[in-house]
């Protein structure tokens, strides 16, 4: 009878054991899908997972990411983003505007999160800024309110500048809104600018020996996936051309671009991360407001403005966040 009632507890222990055990392998670890145009992982997806662990996930044991990169080759998003939506990912991240737009075709239910884009309800990703309305939402960087600035950046660098090319990716329909405001901006500061379409990696050279063959006195360039993928090119092209550049990411500034104006991207990628913490918690990307940069840089390149000649003023290098030297 004892042997019996022992062997009684031996099962029933085993028995609730295995009860409290199968839930606990059935915890379900987030997964998170990374949708780029870009070649390779760098300092702001360090930033992003840098946000993910401030909020309590590690890769790799609390959370997963899936990461899909399209090296630069952007009729591979879709299929890409598709990719990730057969994976059934719980959130799908995308750093740029079209990245974006490739998520949002692949899926109209599974949560996409916006690292920075462009102006995201002016192409349509969301409705409003306050109330996203879709399945879309994140952080967004209104480039045309900044085009003027970056402007008045680059003519007080360049004080008898009169002429500035505009290099710009053709096939995204959300820069030629951005080249449009840049010419209003570029009217009221008396500057006249000079189209630079580009639409594949091979039109580079060209579009530069036709900035070069028309006189233009410096380079302005419209920010996209396609402009980030090539932007060592873009550096070395116009330090050959010996045109004074500013760009809106200041990873072109590091690598040799003469100036770069626009929001700290690192600080936009850590806040992405909550976004993803608060959809894993229950909220809706429909009510959850997009929202804007808060920081932004002026970063300077001595070594590079001496390369080609040109005298930075002191009083636009005291206002400077950070200068190369």
């Amino acid at each position: 009878m004892r042997k019996s009632l022992s062997l009684l507890i031996i099962i029933v222990a085993l028995a609730s054991g295995a009860a409290i055990a199968e839930p606990q392998q059935r915890t379900k670890v987030p997964r998170i899908g990374y949708l780029a145009s870009a070649s390779g992982l760098g300092p702001l997806e360090e930033a992003f997972r840098q946000g993910l662990r401030e909020l309590g996930y590690v890769e790799g044991k609390n959370i997963a990411i899936e990461y899909r990169l399209a090296q630069g080759k952007l009729d591979r998003l879709f299929d890409l983003a598709a990719e990730l939506v057969r994976l059934k990912v719980d959130i799908i991240v995308t750093p740029s505007t079209l990245d974006a737009f490739a998520a949002r075709r692949a899926t109209t239910t599974i949560p996409i999160v916006m690292a920075a884009s462009g102006d995201a309800v002016g192409t349509g990703l969301v409705a409003s800024l306050a109330r996203p309305g879709r399945n879309v939402t994140g952080l967004t960087v209104l480039a045309r309110e900044l085009s003027g600035k970056r402007l008045e950046l680059l003519k007080e660098a360049v004080p008898r500048l009169s002429r500035v090319a505009v290099l710009w990716n053709a096939a995204n329909p959300d820069k030629a809104r951005d080249l449009e405001e840049t010419e209003v901006q570029a009217r009221a500061l008396g500057l006249r600018l000079q189209s630079l379409e580009v639409r594949a990696p091979n039109d580079f050279e060209s579009a530069f020996r036709v900035a070069t063959s028309k006189g233009a006195g410096a380079l302005f360039t419209l920010t996209d996936a396609l402009i980030i993928a090539h932007q060592s090119r873009i550096v070395d092209l116009a330090a050959k051309g010996r045109l004074p550049a500013i760009f809106s990411e200041r990873e072109f500034t590091e690598i040799g671009g003469l100036m770069s104006y626009g929001p700290n991207d690192a600080d936009l990628y850590r806040r992405a991360a909550t976004y993803v913490d608060k959809i894993l918690k229950g909220a809706k990307p429909s009510e959850l407001p997009v929202e804007q940069p808060t920081r932004f840089e002026l970063v300077i390149n001595l070594k590079t403005a001496k390369k080609i000649g040109l005298t930075i003023p002191p009083e636009l290098l005291v206002r400077a966040d950070k200068v190369i030297k």
